[in-house]
Order: C-alpha cells, then sequence, then structure tokens
C-alpha cells in the first residue's frame, strides 16, 4: 500500500456522506407513503409483494421479502412475499435458455396478478432485467415500485413511483435502500395491524 494513502478519515467519512445522504432523503417521503400505502392495501386484499434486484441489490430484495414473511418488529400473520432472486434451477434455466435480462421478467409473467406489487431495486436505475420485469408488470396490471440512485434511471420511467437515493455512490445508495425497506416494512406491520383492530372493534 502506497504510503501516501491515508486511512484516517476513512471511517468519519463514511459515516458523515451516509447522514448527509440519509437527512436529504427525507424529501422522498410523499413518494414513499405512497408505496407503502399501496403495498399494504395490496397485503390487506390478500395480494403478494415481489421483490427483485441484481448483486447487493438481490440480497436486498431477500432480506426483506423475508422480513415480511417471517416478522419485522410485531408478531402478526406472514405476508406472501417472494424475492424473484433465490431459485438457482429457474434463474440458471432462463438465463441458459434465454437471457439473462430476462430473468425477473418470466418469473413476474409466471407468478404476477393483477394487485400484486413488484418492487424492484438497482442502484443504478439501468439494470435490464430489473426494467424488464417492471415493464410485465405494469403490462399484467401489478403496481410497480424503483428504488434506486439520485437519477432513477430508466426504471423511473417504468415504475408507479421512484424513491430516489440522493447519492451515485452504489455503496451509499444501498445502505439507504436497507434503510428505507426497514421503514416500509414497519410502516405495513403497524399499518395492517392498525386496520385490522380498527375493523374486529367495529364487528362487535
Amino acid at each position: 500500500m502506497p504510503s501516501s494513502l491515508n486511512l484516517s478519515g476513512v471511517f468519519a467519512d463514511a459515516i458523515a456522506e451516509h447522514l448527509t445522504i440519509v437527512r436529504q432523503f427525507v424529501a422522498q417521503e410523499d413518494a414513499f407513503e405512497r408505496a407503502a400505502v399501496r403495498i399494504t392495501d395490496c397485503l390487506l386484499a390478500g395480494n403478494k409483494i415481489l421483490w427483485c434486484g441484481n448483486g447487493g441489490s438481490a440480497a436486498d430484495s431477500q432480506h426483506l421479502a423475508a422480513e415480511l414473511v417471517g416478522r419485522f418488529r410485531h408478531t402478526r400473520r406472514a405476508f406472501p412475499s417472494i424475492a424473484l432472486t433465490t431459485d438457482t434451477s429457474v434463474l440458471t434455466a432462463i438465463a441458459n435458455d434465454g437471457s439473462y435480462d430476462e430473468v425477473f421478467e418470466r418469473q413476474v409473467e409466471a407468478l404476477g396478478q393483477p394487485g400484486d406489487v413488484l418492487v424492484g431495486i438497482s442502484t443504478s436505475g439501468n439494470s435490464k432485467n430489473v426494467c424488464a420485469a417492471l415493464a410485465k408488470a405494469r403490462e399484467l396490471g401489478l403496481f410497480t415500485v424503483a428504488m434506486t440512485g439520485q437519477t432513477g434511471g430508466r426504471m423511473a420511467t417504468l415504475a408507479d413511483v421512484c424513491l430516489r437515493v440522493p447519492s451515485s455512490d452504489p455503496a451509499r445508495i444501498q445502505e439507504a435502500h436497507i434503510l428505507c425497506g426497514h421503514i416500509l416494512c414497519e410502516w405495513i406491520e403497524l399499518a395492517t395491524c392498525i386496520t385490522r383492530a380498527v375493523a374486529q372493534g367495529g364487528e362487535r
């Protein structure tokens, strides 16, 4: 390692940059609430959430799908939530027989129903297979949500709601994506609990 490199600021600089981006991300609250309300309504109606992304965004898809199938903060019934990134036989068959650009689109075609929600995650907003999945989802009548970096990329034109992290740094964008995802899980749990409590109170 060259002696001219200085590691002393790596930790503090990363934290400072992260905090700046998160504070700016507050401007996305209206878009976040539109997505959260539609996803909550979807689950209350008995529909499902589909997630997709590549690399770190694939890991985020699996993480957030698991939070809804399992639990985030509250004990409640499991929500139907599927990451399209996990079935290696499906992924490799589609990529081998067709194209990697189709690996999520074909699954949306197979699994998606009107009333479902597809969440596509990409730091650039231009991942071809995520874009193809969003386009197919809209064609089939799904509500579509994109989680991207600051420009939104092509996904911004394909999604009903686009949550844009104000950064071009993939690491910082991914950090904000998982924060946004956790807030989304908390919103869904609380909103569904409140809705059901009100409904049960009315039945009495």
